[in-house]
């Protein structure tokens, strides 16, 4: 098991976020955590990130407890996280956004770079634009493959499609689709948007309230009534 979430809490001072979080996923698998604004999702992945500190439970990654380990030591480890709102540097190029990301990396920067540019065509071409000229789907874009540009074995996604072009959320569904294949990476993807998160994701769970535990049938998946009672609605 590459991640595994065990009675997981947490919150922002004394005010609870998440209430209850239990769920896994394996080596190379994309796992959909369905739900709407508000129920925790952020927080979820800001808390296995280590970015807001858990008050219970165990995060576990490649078998290691790391409940006690830093942001960066995580990172370090291969966990990287791709923040809703992109997090981009606006005055920077692209080229500059995507070096920021590995620069305490080993290895040839340049060749990190140029193989994430490969799976983002449309970026390749961008190379030389500042962040804050692209398009807000070009920003999704730059962010992910500036997450890529550090070979992470866990990305966690926070919401990729809020408020992008149809054209450019195909584009995001491919890569991840074909990354997903290879195996070689695992990818935890939070969103609201039903169709991307069931073409990608191999198993789906819903939270709700802070509430993180049930496992949504695929055959459930198919039916709008039965996915609101997973995520509260009834």
């Amino acid at each position: 098991m590459l991640l595994e979430i065990k009675n997981l809490k947490a919150s922002y001072g004394l005010v609870p976020a998440i209430h209850e979080a239990n769920f896994h996923a394996k080596e190379g698998e994309v796992v959909g955590i369905l739900g709407h604004n508000g129920m925790g999702k952020t927080t979820l992945l800001r808390t296995i990130m280590g970015f807001v500190k858990q008050n219970f439970g165990e995060i576990s990654f490649n078998g290691e407890v790391i409940n006690k380990l830093s942001v960066h030591q995580r990172a370090g480890i291969g966990l990287g996280l791709v923040p809703q709102g992109r997090e981009i540097f606006p005055n920077l190029t692209v080229e500059q956004n995507m070096s920021v990301g590995v620069a305490a990396q080993k290895g040839d920067i340049k060749s990190r770079i140029s193989e994430a540019l490969e799976m983002f065509p449309r970026l390749k071409r961008l190379i030389e634009r500042r962040g804050g000229d692209l398009s807000g789907g070009e920003q999704q874009l730059l962010a992910l493959a500036r997450c890529l540009c550090r070979k992470p074995k866990l990305m966690l996604l926070d919401e990729p499609t809020e408020g992008i072009q149809p054209s450019i959320i195909d584009e995001i569904a491919d890569t991840l689709s074909e990354l997903s294949k290879k195996g070689e990476i695992t990818i935890v993807l939070v969103e609201q948007n039903l169709d991307f998160i069931t073409k990608l994701s191999k198993r789906v769970y819903a939270i709700s309230n802070g509430i993180l535990k049930d496992e949504i049938p695929p055959k459930s998946l198919k039916d709008t009534n039965a996915i609101g009672e997973y995520m509260g609605f009834s």
